[in-house]
């Protein structure tokens, strides 16, 4: 029985140990009898222990995966907010849209332009060349 209990123990560790749940475990490491008082204490305590085990083991795993990310050579968040930044404030400084284009600035006294892209003008085709003709000997 005593292997049992200490199953409880590791689970209740581990697990979001509920009061009720709490109050059973008490039960079960106290004596037969045990005043409600001090079953209600003990209850209180295995919550208390079940809730700091619980946060003491999600931040050895968030500390095991960022060391382990940072071994692999994987950016955080933070470095990735860091690099967006330094992007945008060169292309500021470079007069860049967002594209990664050049703004297009107007000189003064340039000509304003009808709409239509160079694709859409035609030109008109001259004749083709004739081949060169060979001088009778």
């Amino acid at each position: 029985m005593q292997l049992e209990e200490v199953r409880k123990t590791i689970e209740a560790t581990i697990e979001n140990i509920t009061p009720a749940g709490a109050r059973r475990l008490a039960k079960d490491y106290l004596e037969p009898g045990a005043a409600k008082d001090q079953i209600s204490k003990t209850a209180s305590e295995l919550l208390d222990w079940s809730h700091r085990n619980r946060e003491r083991l999600r931040e050895f795993v968030a500390h095991e995966v960022s060391r382990q990310m940072k071994a692999v050579g994987v950016a955080t968040q933070s470095d990735v907010d860091a690099l967006k930044k330094r992007v945008r404030e060169l292309e500021r400084t470079a007069g860049m849209t967002a594209s990664g284009r050049k703004k297009a600035t107007r000189k003064s006294g340039a000509r304003k332009t009808t709409g239509r892209t160079s694709a859409a003008r035609t030109t008109t085709a001259s004749k083709p060349a004739r081949p060169a003709t060979r001088a009778t000997e």
